[in-house]
């Protein structure tokens, strides 16, 4: 697993620059400042002089309800007030609505070293929309050797050793109408809401590698509606031979579960012998974990009527 530390004002600029509508607007001083945290600060409370449980480690929001305090004080009183936010160790000022400070203010900040930002965007749009950024930033990453597709809204991780006939059974779902997400290194990140969401890396994007084949273009033989960027991942496969597997479970009421990042994911394992359409068998699953997601439980439900069946021929005995 790993997980970003920091990320500095430069490179939060860099890559949210142009979504987010941001600009210089002072100096290009700061820019090396960390960013460690992914959630913003509203600065009002810090403005007033309170300082308890100030978030100093996050980007701080100036909007309409800041500028209109300040304006309110006497200049002494403002430029020392900015003064002690522009003091503190925070990464960067960011004024929304396009704002502006006036000179004295603009001066203290770059004697302290802070980057100024200004954005069009309106207060509450601009946190949400980079909080948003920021916590896909910094979320938790792993990789996952096997191939992702999309079966019917459906994220399934196709695993299994070396040879098992991943790549062919992805090519066999995607005749069937599944869109391929990633083959062979599986990206995966833990977003914000208990998520896993599933892509592949630039250079392998919309491609596959197949015994005999070589590495075939998906986009191009299939189409675009066979390519996914992305997709929450939802059931694990896991493809082994009937030798690797003591026992199976018939019925499908033994629950098992494969671990990523410290989620617990439902687990199919399906065992590979000549003659059996894994395609089929991996696509059938994954409607299966659809209808499990809606409350309906087939092996459970005829599990249960079995033993309820099972009782009444004791009862009529």
């Amino acid at each position: 697993m790993t997980r970003l530390a920091h990320l500095t004002v430069r490179e939060f600029y860099a890559r949210y620059g142009k979504s987010l509508h941001l600009s210089l607007a002072g100096p290009e001083t700061g820019l090396e400042r960390r960013i460690t945290q992914p959630e913003l600060n509203r600065s009002g409370l810090a403005l007033a002089g309170f300082f308890a449980y100030f978030a100093e480690q996050r980007i701080q929001l100036i909007g309409n309800a800041e500028i209109s305090y300040l304006n309110c004080l006497r200049k002494r009183d403002r430029l020392r007030r900015f003064s002690d936010l522009c003091w503190k160790s925070i990464p960067c000022i960011v004024l929304a609505q396009g704002h502006e400070l006036e000179p004295e203010l603009m001066s203290e900040a770059a004697r302290a070293g802070v980057c100024i930002l200004h954005t069009k965007m309106r207060s509450m749009q601009f946190l949400n929309a980079a909080t948003a950024r920021l916590l896909w930033t910094f979320a938790p990453t792993t990789t996952e050797h096997g191939c992702m597709v999309d079966i019917r809204g459906i994220g399934v991780l196709i695993r299994g050793a070396s040879g098992a006939g991943k790549s062919e059974t992805v090519l066999g779902l995607l005749d069937h109408g599944a869109s391929l997400v990633a083959d062979d290194v599986v990206r995966l990140r833990h977003v914000e809401g208990g998520e896993l969401v599933g892509t592949a890396s630039d250079a392998g994007r919309h491609h596959m590698e197949v015994r005999g084949l070589g590495v075939i273009n998906v986009l191009a033989i299939y189409g675009v509606a066979a390519i996914r960027i992305e997709k929450v991942l939802n059931l694990v496969v896991t493809l082994k031979s009937f030798a690797d597997l003591n026992e199976v479970d018939r019925l499908g009421v033994d629950k098992k579960h494969y671990e990523i990042l410290g989620l617990q994911l439902p687990l199919v394992e399906i065992p590979v012998a000549p003659g059996r359409d894994l395609a089929k068998l991996i696509e059938v699953a994954a409607l299966d974990t659809k209808l499990k997601a809606l409350g309906h439980n087939a092996a459970v439900r005829f599990n249960k009527r079995l033993i309820q069946q099972m009782r009444e021929h004791v009862d009529e005995k």
